[in-house]
């Protein structure tokens, strides 16, 4: 982990969308790295706005949802945008796109998740499926927040960030 004077390790989720699952994974790690991460999000195809019940789901579990807007990644790959240590995609979409070359060559990792957003169903169910994605969502960031990301050589990190990936989408 950094040392308290050091800066926060950035931390970038990519989907295709950006509306839902990238927001979620942002204001997650914006909450439980708190101080030692700063996450963004963003997605290769925007829409242009967050999904409602991302939104809802977000400030009835106490998150801050006042900055959060769908954008492009473009936004990260400029030569003035944070450098990332890390990039996430949440969705399988963007695991298959290429993506851009992120300054910095950052650690990647493919944390594929269904798309709460693609539900089709009552209001129930769909509301389920955020609450699923939160959850999923919640326990790889807890794990990866937890790494000794200082103690662990760039081939274990990796190795550690793949098995997130794939554990947790077990996990029920």
């Amino acid at each position: 982990m950094p040392d308290q004077d050091a800066k926060p390790f950035n931390v970038l989720f990519l989907c295709t969308g950006n509306s839902a699952r990238s927001i979620l994974a942002e204001a997650i790690m914006n909450q439980l790295g708190s101080g030692l991460f700063h996450a963004y999000s963003a997605g290769s195809f925007p829409k242009g706005e967050v999904h409602p019940m991302a939104l809802d789901l977000l400030k009835k579990s106490g998150h801050d949802i006042s900055g959060l807007r769908s954008k492009s990644w473009d936004e990260f790959s400029g030569a003035d945008a944070p450098a990332m240590d890390f990039v996430f995609t949440v969705c399988d979409n963007a695991a298959n796109e290429v993506c851009p070359i992120w300054p910095g060559q950052p650690m990647t990792a493919h944390w594929g998740l269904p798309d709460p957003a693609a539900v089709e169903g009552s209001e129930v169910e769909q509301r389920l499926a955020f609450a699923d994605t939160y959850r999923m969502l919640s326990n790889r960031i807890r794990a990866f927040t937890s790494l000794p990301l200082k103690a662990l050589d760039g081939m274990t990190l990796q190795h550690r960030l793949n098995e997130i990936g794939r554990d947790q989408s077990k996990a029920s």
